[in-house]
């Protein structure tokens, strides 16, 4: 199981950071990402990583805004919010896959049930 904490209201310009949780004692096996949905949108790529966190991948769109690490020793996945916008605002996913591959187009397995970021203006 995963389970995603740290959203909330932030304003433009503001930082959150979100956090993801695994019950799963083999949380060092799966590369993990966070996605974003808005109402009526296709769910979209944010953010993966890497077994041991050695490789990362971020939405270009982001524009270096947000950064993904993990702490194996916790069973934590992190995404760091910089510089919030009010098009961040989305409910955010923490995912993760059995799978090797590129981050941003493995399938993902195992799904949190997410936690809403909204951001004003």
């Amino acid at each position: 199981q995963l389970a995603e904490s740290g959203g909330g209201l932030a304003q433009a310009g503001g930082s959150l950071r979100l956090s993801c949780v695994a019950t799963d004692r083999t949380f060092s096996a799966y590369q993990m990402g966070w996605f974003r949905q808005v109402p009526g949108k296709a769910r979209e790529f944010v953010a993966g990583i890497d077994w041991t966190g050695g490789t990362t991948d971020h939405a270009d769109s982001l524009q270096g805004r947000f950064a993904i690490s993990r702490d194996n020793t916790k069973n934590a996945l992190y995404l760091q919010m910089n510089s919030l916008k009010p098009e961040d605002t989305a409910v955010y996913y923490c995912a993760a896959s059995r799978y090797s591959g590129t981050l941003r187009d493995i399938p993902y397995d195992y799904w949190g049930r997410g936690t809403q970021v909204t951001v004003s203006s």
